[in-house]
């Protein structure tokens, strides 16, 4: 049962129109007087100018009228007039009641009605229970009762559970068993540190002998220091309840649940919040926050002196919570999580399927909630973007992989100059396919005339940098300038200028040369939310595909991306070190971005400049590989690993180059 929320309080306004006569006039002329009278003095929470207009006890009926409006914790209570029938001294009226439960809670609209009896006074009402609803009974009272569903689960693509589920203790009372209800609570409230006043509201009007969760305390060490003092208070009990708030997976994109104290809910949600609520602050669970938690069923019902239900005056479904599948692989994200863990900085890792786009590990460094870098972070590529030029290479004719194209020392372009990072060059008469593996940016830089800003906007169009995708979940398209002149456009060759993307875009490139076709990226799978991503798949030119994957594969066995291969599957692959300022700070970002089998991925690290040479993503990026599930990369199917199958690689996994400089 899930607390109430919080209370609009107005100045009761009136559907009814007094007629003249009531001016100066003490008695009830008429049985339409007599109702009027009434039910505006009972509408204005005048209880006893109320209670005088009935045949009984002005003091019992006066406490009757209140505390129905409190049982129900209104906001407000409108009423309207209906047909009187008299006949002779006696009279039935009908009336029509809005009775609003509050912010958040359902106006609650019946038809009342009461019988009136002429005496020598005028016109009074007969007083019973079934006045305030024709359903109330003697000893009844009315309570409202809620009926929270539980938050759905966010489960991998072999429907593994991504969110675990949190012991919390709910602080909370029994309201009948408070001694002063108003004092209680807010005792309560000021312990933890709450505000008191939507505490007060649940109280009011929940069933009194029920234990109501009104605070929810995650924090064992806090717990333990509060709950001696928060018992003390009559009335004050706490329960353990098992709560899915945290991720155990994927952090940053599944993202955190509020539901406890130690969130600070109040300050961080708009608009009305409740203890037993659970609302989702970040990546998924923010998204598909109402998928996820659906909403409660609330109910006006009576209640008999045990405080037993005898009866459900009215009730409005609320809807249930749902589950939601994502393409996210709990294997693969371990494996991913575990890589990045042995990087000494920042960094990041993504992980799709070359075939589909689907997103199967997004981890970072540090591995929390906060960094979701992985499919957000707008870095230049620097060299990681030859993937996309070399294709604009081949495809406008400026070179073949195997044309000799000059690696320099340094080169000018337009009015720029182009110097590779290590100070050196190729010997002899290298080809494209040399360049691109040992990352010649002058080489590169110099095509870049040649190839045309229009080739290369096309090519970064048809590996869906920039383009119109979207998921279910933050992430950046990446952006695209087109270059003006010989300078940029040999700038935009190289990743320096006018591009910059997120690991998950560089992820879905080297896909799209594993497959032959980019696909946008997809998160979630089939839910039925209308949040599925955006995006047409993007056929890429054959030759360019088949030159641009044997220019990867020979960076990997001969060049700056070089590594032992792990597994059956040869894994092909592209690095860079690129300056820029990340967070105001000069930092050099570096890259690995390649595939293996159906497994295409991208790692980044943030070093300072003096570390550019270290090469933190291509050991990441290897130590992922290593870990990966045996024969993952080729198998990719929805099935679960078999019980026993090892989760790393071969004994003689894959180990990072030595970063030796071109020769």
């Amino acid at each position: 049962m899930s607390p109430r929320h919080f209370r609009r309080w107005s100045a009761a306004g009136s559907s009814l129109v007094l007629v003249a006569v009531l001016a100066g006039c003490a008695t009830n002329p008429s049985p339409e007087v007599a109702v009027r009278t009434f039910l505006l003095d009972w509408q204005a929470g005048a209880y006893e100018a109320a209670a005088n207009r009935t045949d009984g006890d002005p003091e019992e009926v006066a406490a009757a009228l209140e505390r129905a409006h409190a049982q129900l914790d209104l906001a407000d209570l409108q009423f309207g007039l209906g047909p009187i029938d008299a006949q002779g001294d006696t009279a039935t009226a009908e009336f029509d009641v809005e009775a609003d439960l509050g912010i958040g809670d359902p106006v609650w609209n019946y038809t009342g009605s009461m019988t009136l009896n002429e005496g020598p006074d005028g016109w009074r009402i007969a007083w019973s229970p079934e006045v305030i609803h024709p359903d109330l009974g003697e000893g009844e009272r009315l309570a409202v009762s809620y009926d929270v569903p539980d938050r759905g689960q966010i489960r991998d693509r072999n429907e593994q559970p991504l969110v675990a589920e949190d012991e919390v203790t709910a602080f909370g009372v029994v309201p009948a068993e408070l001694e002063d209800m108003e004092d209680g609570v807010s005792r309560l409230a000021d312990l933890l540190d709450e505000d008191a006043r939507p505490l007060l509201n649940r109280v009011r009007s929940a069933p009194p002998e029920k234990f109501q969760p009104l605070i929810l305390l995650r924090d064992e060490e806090v717990t333990s220091s509060v709950e001696s003092d928060a018992t003390d208070i009559p009335g004050v009990e706490t329960n353990e309840l098992a709560m899915r708030l945290e991720p155990k997976a994927a952090k940053s994109v599944v993202g955190e649940v509020a539901g406890t104290v130690e969130h600070k809910v109040s300050s961080r949600v708009a608009g009305p919040y409740q203890a037993g609520d659970t609302v989702g602050l970040s990546g998924l669970q923010n998204v598909y926050q109402q998928h996820l938690a659906g909403s409660a069923t609330t109910a006006v019902v009576t209640l008999g002196e045990d405080g037993e239900r005898t009866d459900t005056l009215h009730s409005w479904a609320g809807t249930e919570s749902n589950s939601l599948d994502t393409t996210l692989d709990t294997n693969l994200q371990e494996a991913a999580t575990g890589a990045m863990a042995t990087m000494p900085g920042k960094g990041q890792l993504v992980a799709v399927d070359v075939r589909n786009g689907e997103v199967l590990a997004a981890a970072g460094k540090p591995d929390n909630v906060d960094n979701t870098g992985a499919l957000t972070s707008e870095y230049r590529p620097g060299e990681a973007f030859t993937i996309v030029s070399s294709a604009a290479a081949i495809e406008s004719g400026a070179a073949e992989p195997g044309d000799q194209v000059p690696c320099d020392t340094s080169t000018d372009v337009g009015e720029r100059t182009f110097t590779n990072p290590n100070g050196t060059e190729l010997w002899g008469d290298p080809d494209l396919t040399e360049d691109f593996a040992y990352t010649c940016t002058t080489a590169f830089a110099g095509l870049g005339p040649e190839v045309g800003a229009d080739a290369l906007e096309s090519a970064a169009e048809d590996f869906g940098i920039g383009t119109a995708w979207r998921l279910p979940a933050p992430a950046f398209n990446g952006s695209f300038t087109t270059p003006d002149g010989a300078g940029e456009t040999a700038a935009t060759m190289v990743g320096k200028d006018g591009v910059r993307v997120s690991p998950l875009a560089m992820a879905l490139a080297a896909g799209a040369v594993a497959d032959g076709t980019w696909h946008p990226p997809k998160l979630s799978t089939g839910d039925g939310t209308g949040e599925d991503e955006q995006g047409a798949q993007r056929d890429l030119d054959e030759d360019a595909v088949a030159g641009v994957q044997k220019m990867m594969r020979s960076a990997v066995t001969d060049g700056q991306a070089s590594l032992a291969d792990v597994g059956a599957d040869p894994v092909h692959g592209q690095v860079a070190s690129v300056e820029q300022k990340v967070g105001g700070e000069d930092t050099a970002v570096q890259w690995f971005v390649g595939y293996q089998g159906n497994l295409a991925f991208a790692v980044t690290a943030e070093a300072p400049p003096e570390q550019q040479w270290d090469q933190y993503a291509l050991t990441s990026g290897a130590e992922f590989l290593q870990r990966m599930p045996n024969g993952y990369s080729s198998r990719l199917s929805s099935d679960p690993p078999e019980a026993g199958t090892p989760d790393a690689g071969p004994d003689d996994g894959a180990s990072a180059g030595d970063g030796n400089p071109p020769r």
